[in-house]
């Protein structure tokens, strides 16, 4: 399975390590309702079909993606970078493929 990193391009999944479900909305850290807390950690549905999920590129850039993953075929319709780097507009390998222009050798637009 290959995995499209916004920095690093597509790589193996053998790079990656698994995050878990990116649609969980978690309490905040102040929040003291233990069954909020035990849901969020616990409670999980099994989908079959488009799913988006977090992984963590460990052996490549090292940031963590959203990864857009159908859960029946194992098909890849996409990724994003995840927290604090969502916004990153950089000059990687990968940034071509999402948009970028650059040029491969000269490095122009």
């Amino acid at each position: 399975m290959l995995i499209p990193c916004p920095v690093c391009g597509l790589r193996d999944s053998g790079e990656f390590t698994t995050g878990g479900d990116a649609s969980i909305v978690r309490p905040t850290f102040d929040n003291p309702d233990e069954a909020a807390w035990a849901a969020a950690v616990y409670d999980r549905v099994n989908p079959l079909g488009a799913h988006e999920e977090y992984w963590h590129h460990v052996h490549g850039c090292r940031h963590w993606l959203i990864v857009a993953r159908d859960t029946q075929s194992h098909a890849i319709s996409g990724a994003r970078l995840a927290g604090a780097w969502a916004d990153y507009q950089g000059d990687g390998p990968g940034d071509k493929q999402n948009g970028n222009k650059q040029d491969d050798k000269t490095g122009a637009a």
